[in-house]
């Protein structure tokens, strides 16, 4: 689920840097591929109808690829969009040379970070693209192009994660993308969250509109998101409009569906299905609270099961049908789910190894035994109903990586934390002229927004962590792995993803940031605070403690309060010297290890996420710093003498300016002395 601020880290402060040094100090360097080469989450798949060979997948941050040898190789074909967030691929029946694409992907409604630009097109099987408008929509989830005129186009789209905003709802064109027109609004927080036709008349279509507008605590505190000013917390009930909506002219008109067995509240994230040779009638729809089916085409609903497993939730809520039988339905969940009975009874049929989170499914509408599915470590394919799967983890290089670190042997080692895959680590360089499987290591202590950090003394010890406030110590000289977490006694509140290191300048202290810096000389047996709570501004007062035997809240963040460090940046040219920053937009430093001064910039925006925090080799007062302010919903960032960086503004069916390709900048580089 989830997060690409490295990405975008890594752009603002090139650009930036660009305006200040000669570009010849480093036109010389060049990028080269040293993997792993291994797949990672998969947000949007399809194939071509009766073309084994053929399919397409969509990544949240690596584009499109395309396979033309039934999966056995891909090749990106979606790079000179500059657009690396896929959302949804609509294959047109007539002719499958064109292809719509939404861009944005929904790893999790409420956290739905990775910003595309709206909806592109290829008339050539993907070979090139023209962009088609609906810049401002963020969040593409389904496409439904008329399966025998495929200038008849509709877009369901989510919009802004954060704020109000009025591109949101159902868009349909008559003329291939070329204007749009929003045929279903109701409301600036209500965002579409799935649609579908069905398979036997293409003028119903089904969509789905949940409230999408939270004000998140991430980053701010130790709690998770939810509610908020014109958002909506566990056990409200739905806001009005809220729902499934029906259509029986192709997207013109639209009918509520509410009541009739359908719950009134509670209903989250909906995924909808209809069943092939029913005309229509057959309509199963997974949300929150669960499975339910209609046999009257949406008049009247019933829950079909009480599986648990089948329930949608923010992060999945997709449902299918095989084309050829109505009663097998399936679920894509932690694993994926299979009903013969019409939705009644589900078994788990397919997990690990081979995924570990299901997200998208296709199946071949012309031969229901062939199917594609996405998953966390990749595309999967089945071409026998699902009794056996090909699942080729290592020819796909879509792996997402949060924080990437080197170690200071020849050749240096580069470790990752990857998404819902563990961690890897991999030689610079391989032993027989390339770097290949046999130079990695397939995880090394680490989980997904976790850090990874070398000992400077000795390349075999890692320290690493995953979600929340655990800390382990890896031994790769002896396969042993120790949890070295601070113990609870410490009262430690923690950001969402505290991160951890080495001191530059003394490599026997490791740092680990919570409301203060703590700091440890023996690799975690023991710790110890070595700074006040950083996260208060003169004056402030600290908030209540928490008892010591306080059960942390889910996720292993910690304590509650206003969030903790969030960057650490130990400067290499004196022991003790340290630069901090935190989740709550506070900045501190000490010179000495023993005084810390208050050094947040007057005009720094409050709350802004300060996400990395680089200290200068060459002078003990001048540190840079990366802010975050995604879930504030600002998309540019402007500071007095730094430049400034904005997303080229655009409406429903209007062309990008001359910024495309520099749609999303959420952070800004800035120079403090």
């Amino acid at each position: 689920m989830r997060f690409r601020t490295f990405l975008w880290t890594f752009a603002g402060a090139a650009a930036l840097l660009a305006q200040t040094y000669n570009p010849s100090l480093y036109n010389a360097m060049r990028w080269r591929q040293v993997g792993p080469f291994r797949a990672g989450r998969i947000s949007a798949v399809a194939g071509v109808p009766g073309d084994p060979a053929t399919y397409y997948l969509g990544t949240p941050g690596g584009g499109i690829w395309k396979s033309t040898s039934g999966g056995t190789t891909w090749k990106p074909i979606f790079d000179e969009t500059h657009q690396e967030s896929i959302g949804s691929i609509a294959i047109a029946r007539s002719n499958p040379n064109i292809i719509y694409v939404g861009t944005g992907d929904v790893s999790s409604v409420e956290k739905s970070v990775n910003i595309g630009n709206g909806v592109w097109k290829s008339t050539d099987a993907g070979a090139h693209w023209q962009h088609m408008g609906l810049d401002d929509t963020h969040h593409v989830v389904a496409l439904v192009v008329d399966p025998k005129n495929p200038d008849i186009v509709l877009a369901a789209a989510l919009g802004h994660t954060y704020v109000r905003s009025e591109e949101r709802g159902v868009f349909r064109s008559a003329d291939g993308g070329k204007t749009w027109a929003k045929v279903l609004y109701k409301g600036d927080n209500l965002g579409a969250v799935n649609m579908v036709a069905d398979p036997d008349n293409p003028q119903t279509i089904f969509a789905g509109l949940e409230v999408y507008l939270t004000i998140p605590n991430a980053g701010r505190g130790g709690g998770g998101g939810g509610g908020g000013a014109g958002g909506r917390g566990e056990g409200e009930p739905t806001p009005t409009g809220a729902g499934i909506y029906k259509s029986t002219d192709q997207g013109l008109t639209w009918t509520f569906l509410s009541g009739h067995g359908l719950p009134d509240s509670n209903m989250g994230r909906i995924g909808l299905a209809v069943a092939a040779g029913t005309a229509g009638q057959r309509v199963f729809a997974v949300m929150t609270g669960g499975m339910y089916r209609s046999d009257d085409g949406g008049a009247n609903w019933h829950r079909s099961t009480n599986d648990p497993r089948s329930n949608g939730s923010a992060y999945f809520s997709q449902v299918y049908v095989a084309p050829d039988n109505p009663d097998m339905v399936y679920v894509v969940q932690t694993s994926l789910y299979r009903s013969t009975d019409g939705g009644q009874t589900f078994v788990a049929f397919k997990g690990a190894p081979g995924g570990d989170d299901y997200h998208v499914l296709w199946i071949d509408p012309t031969n229901s035994k062939r199917m594609l599915c996405g998953v966390d470590q990749g595309p999967t394919i089945s071409l026998d109903g699902g009794y056996t799967w090909d699942l080729n983890w290592y020819n796909l290089p879509n792996g997402q990586f949060y924080h990437i670190t080197t170690d200071m042997r020849f050749p240096y080692w580069i470790y990752g934390t990857q998404q819902d895959s563990g961690s890897a680590g991999t030689a610079s360089r391989g032993a027989f002229g390339q770097i290949t499987f046999m130079e990695w290591l397939p995880s090394v202590g680490a989980y997904e927004f976790g850090y990874i950090n070398a000992s400077p003394l000795d390349p075999n010890i890692l320290m690493a962590s995953g979600q929340g406030s655990n800390l382990q110590r890896s031994n790769l000289a002896i396969r042993q792995i120790y949890n070295v977490s601070p113990p609870r006694s410490l009262g430690a509140r923690f950001a969402q993803y505290p991160p951890h290191t080495f001191a530059l300048a003394d490599p026997h202290v490791y740092y680990f940031g919570a409301q203060y810096l703590l700091e440890t000389r023996d690799l975690g047996d023991t710790w110890k605070a070595v700074s006040p709570d950083v996260t208060l501004a003169p004056g402030e007062t600290p908030p209540a403690a928490e008892p010591a035997d306080a059960t942390p809240p889910a996720g292993g963040r910690g304590g509650r309060g206003p969030g903790g460090i969030s960057a650490i940046g130990p400067s290499p040219l004196r022991a003790g010297a340290v630069w901090v920053g935190t989740s709550n937009g506070r900045v501190q430093r000490t010179a000495d290890g023993t005084k810390w001064d208050y050094v947040t910039p007057p005009d720094l925006p409050a709350n802004s996420t300060i996400q990395q925090i680089a200290a200068s080799t060459h002078d003990i007062d001048t540190a840079y710093f990366t802010i975050d302010r995604q879930d504030l919903d600002e998309d540019h960032f402007r500071h007095p003498g730094y430049g400034n960086r904005t997303r080229s503004e655009g409406r429903s069916g209007a062309r990008r300016s001359a910024l495309r390709g520099h749609r999303a900048w959420r952070v800004g580089l800035i120079r403090f002395r």
